[in-house]
């Protein structure tokens, strides 16, 4: 344990790494949806939209959103099915296995994908100006380093 001298903060009175990694995820993810919703983009959830961000631009298999999702493959169909229905994607046979299908990104969704985008890049401005450029980068190349031992999709 550190003894708070560089921080001027004692570790008890710090709060969990964990909690300070996961409050701006949720900020982002909330105004991220915010920003869908007010574009048009009202007829979904969250959990649907946690399933369709990990739909790769080439496709995904069922089997792998669900992994990353970290659900039963039967909870990511039914996700599946109603992001079908509401045109945000659509299954399409497996080029490289004729027995699978993809799930791929429709009209509708790339839509959303570029408003979500649009969002995000505004979150990141303000952070940036917050936080200045140089700590700004430090912290994105430090998130991008960790990622290498923590995400088992990184590619």
């Amino acid at each position: 344990m550190g003894n708070g001298v560089e921080s001027g903060v004692d570790d008890e009175q710090r709060v969990n790494l964990g909690v300070l990694l996961f409050v701006p995820y949720r900020y982002t993810e909330d105004r991220m949806f915010r920003a869908l919703q007010e574009a048009g983009f009202d007829d979904w959830t969250l959990a649907q939209c946690r399933v369709f961000q990990r739909v790769a631009p080439e496709g995904s298999r069922l089997t792998d959103l669900a992994d990353q999702a970290q659900m039963t493959k039967q909870s990511a169909g039914v996700i599946v099915d109603q992001l079908e229905r509401l045109g945000y994607v659509r299954r399409v046979p497996d080029p490289s296995d004729g027995r699978a299908r993809l799930i791929v990104i429709e009209e509708r969704g790339r839509r959303a994908v570029v408003v979500a985008a649009a969002a995000l890049d505004e979150i990141l401005a303000e952070w940036k100006a917050y936080l200045g450029t140089r700590n700004f980068t430090l912290l994105h190349q430090i998130l991008d380093q960790l990622r290498e031992i923590t995400d088992p999709y990184a590619r």
